[in-house]
């Protein structure tokens, strides 16, 4: 499977994307931990936050999906049973390292294995202090990678220094700090995206902040409530990238989350000189609202310390608008990208030179020559879905045709970014409603965080 992309016109749309995939996972999860049942609206249908679903299931945990995007989770009170066979995580490291956190406490073995790329990623991060809580985990693979055996068990409340800024590895121990004694702490060495946080205090319980340190107390049962996954920024980025960088074009995408761990990239493109608003329009649970952009002449910029941890995933469809920008940007201590799906940091380099871009590549990063007119390429997706829809963005400012190939992988966070492409090259309006979406949660509170003006 493969996508055949053209030079595009200019972008004039309206839109939605799908739920985010961060929420998704934990939406499952956290609801899993409630005393009773749980409406998920917006659920992403990806295939990592399927592999979530299933995995829970296993642990027997009922679980209805009545339509697509509506999902029902009885809280099994954090009690699970032991899966009759491993857990199948899929190519989903949330899936594997948070719900390690949960399973470091059940008082049984579990096996948990993923797919070729998954099997590849370290999992020593969640590994270690798991085990300073009192779990016993072992990994199969060569160099602490999966399959990883967990024998869990009673747990200690710890107080956890991170080496390195990671929300999983956070969130790993905060959910396994729920069934510990005590108090359990996790220091942030740069602050990391605050879902999981936000998601206990909406399910009523409320961790307590205290600078870079973040803290939760054992013994608590999440209470259950109706939840509505924001649509997923992370997603919204290839389209922001699209019509940012194009003169003239104007994009519009309602119900997006906009969590201000997450908005790292809206940043990034206001400083690149993209002209853009968000508006606030949800506070409760997940803050969401819109964006709105028109585009600019884009220019390069800098990119590192704090502000990396929350656009790491975002940083594909950055270096696209780096490649589209006049001067330099230059991108460090993002490291984090050699050990995503595939190695991040060599796929864009790869595919950019492909492009006729010139790129200097770091061990932590890369220095990308913007303005330079692209020309089209066969490209390999390297099976990272991040990597595939950041060149299909790519190929719509290239002069010849680009070919995208081994897409099927894009499925995993956005399994209609094909339908979503084809919609906004025809300059269509492309809101969607469906059952899913038109659920509410909470108030509405509407405020506006303005970039450049539009």
């Amino acid at each position: 499977m493969h996508f055949k992309i053209a030079k595009s016109s200019t972008i004039a749309a309206e839109l939605t994307v799908p739920g985010d995939k961060s929420i998704s996972h934990r939406a499952i999860m956290l609801g899993a931990l409630t005393n009773g049942p749980c409406v998920i609206t917006n659920f992403l249908e990806g295939e990592d936050c399927l592999a979530t679903m299933a995995a829970m299931r296993k642990l027997g945990v009922r679980i209805e999906h009545p339509e697509a995007g509506a999902v029902v989770v009885h809280g099994a009170k954090g009690r699970f049973t032991q899966p009759a066979s491993d857990l199948n995580c899929g190519n989903s490291g949330t899936t594997v390292r948070l719900l390690s956190g949960i399973l470091a406490a059940q008082p049984f073995r579990t096996r948990m294995t993923g797919d070729a790329s998954l099997s590849q990623r370290p999992m020593r991060r969640v590994i270690e202090p798991l085990t300073q809580m009192g779990a016993r985990l072992t990994a199969e693979g060569a160099r602490d990678t999966l399959p990883l055996i967990i024998d869990g068990g009673p747990l200690t409340g710890i107080r956890y220094e991170m080496p390195h800024a990671s929300a999983q590895v956070k969130s790993a121990v905060l959910l396994a700090g729920l069934f510990a004694s005590g108090k359990t702490t996790v220091v942030e060495p740069a602050p990391s995206r605050d879902h999981t946080e936000r998601m206990l205090e909406y399910f009523q319980v409320r961790p307590v902040r205290q600078g870079s340190a973040v803290s939760v107390y054992g013994g608590q049962t999440l209470e259950s409530r109706d939840f509505k996954v924001p649509g997923d920024i992370s997603s919204a980025a290839f389209w922001l990238v699209a019509a940012a960088a194009q003169r003239g074009s104007r994009l519009r995408i309602g119900n997006v989350g906009l969590n201000p761990t997450r908005t790292g990239v809206l940043a990034v493109l206001v400083r690149m000189g993209a002209r853009l608003r968000e508006i606030v329009e949800t506070a409760e649970g997940e803050p969401s609202g819109v964006i709105e952009i028109k585009g600019a002449t884009l220019h390069g910029t800098m990119i590192d310390g704090d502000e990396i941890p929350n656009l790491i995933d975002e940083i594909p469809a950055i270096a696209v608008a780096a490649a589209l920008a006049s001067g330099k940007t230059t991108i460090r201590g993002a490291s984090e990208l050699r050990v995503k799906e595939t190695d991040r940091i060599a796929a864009i380099a790869s595919n950019l030179r492909a492009m006729g871009v010139a790129v200097a590549e770091f061990d932590d990063g890369m220095e990308i020559t913007g303005g330079a007119r692209l020309h089209g390429a066969r490209l390999p997706s390297f099976g990272d879905h991040r990597i595939a829809m950041a060149f299909t963005i790519a190929g719509l400012f290239a002069d010849e045709e680009t070919i995208i190939e081994d897409v099927a992988c894009v499925a995993t966070s956005y399994p209609t970014f094909e339908e979503t492409l084809r919609l906004v090259r025809s300059g269509k309006a492309i809101p969607r409603k469906s059952a899913a979406e038109r659920g509410t949660v909470g108030a509405s509170v509407r405020r506006t965080r303005a970039g450049t003006s539009l």
